[in-house]
C-alpha cells in the first residue's frame, strides 16, 4: 500500500489531520461540540439565520450530522429552527446564540483572520490560488472515477 503513497501526499494528509485536530481541541477548549462549532462558525459568517441546507454545505458537514446537531442546539435554547420554502428550514441564532457565538466562533475566526493578516499579500494569493488548484483537479479528476 505504501508503494501507492507519495511523499508530498503523505505530507499534505499529515497536515490536513493536523489542522483539523487544532479545530477540535478549539472546539474542546471552548466547550462546543465540533458539530455546535461547525454551525455556530457558519452562522458567524452567513449572518444571524441561514437555511440549514447551507450551513451542512457551507460547513463541509453532512446534512444528517447538521440536523443531528441543530437539534441539540434547538433544545439548548442556541439555535430556533423556522419554515422556509417546503422541507427546508432556517437555523437562526437566539439571544444566548449570540453569546456562545461570540465566545467560540468568533475567537476561532479572528485566530484566522491574525494568521492571514500576519502573512504577506502574495502568500496569501499562492497559499489560495494553489489550493483552488488542487480542489479544481481534485474535482475533475474524481468525476471520472
Amino acid at each position: 500500500m505504501g508503494d501507492y503513497f507519495s511523499k508530498d501526499m503523505e505530507k499534505l494528509n499529515y497536515l490536513l489531520s493536523e489542522i483539523d485536530e487544532v479545530y477540535h481541541d478549539a472546539s474542546v477548549r471552548l466547550g462546543v461540540s465540533d458539530s455546535a462549532m461547525r454551525i455556530l462558525y457558519t452562522l458567524c459568517i452567513a449572518g444571524d439565520r441561514c437555511p440549514l441546507c447551507d450551513v451542512a454545505r457551507l460547513s463541509g458537514s453532512s446534512r444528517q450530522t447538521i440536523h443531528s446537531a441543530a437539534k441539540k442546539l434547538v433544545q439548548e435554547g442556541i439555535v430556533s429552527l423556522e419554515a422556509k420554502n417546503g422541507r427546508d428550514k432556517l437555523i437562526c441564532l437566539t439571544e444566548k446564540g449570540s453569546a456562545l457565538t461570540k465566545a467560540t466562533a468568533q475567537r476561532v475566526i479572528e485566530i484566522e483572520n491574525a494568521i492571514f493578516d500576519g502573512w504577506e499579500k502574495e502568500e496569501r494569493k499562492q497559499y489560495f490560488r494553489l489550493l483552488s488548484k488542487y480542489l479544481n483537479d481534485l474535482k475533475v479528476r474524481v468525476e471520472k472515477l
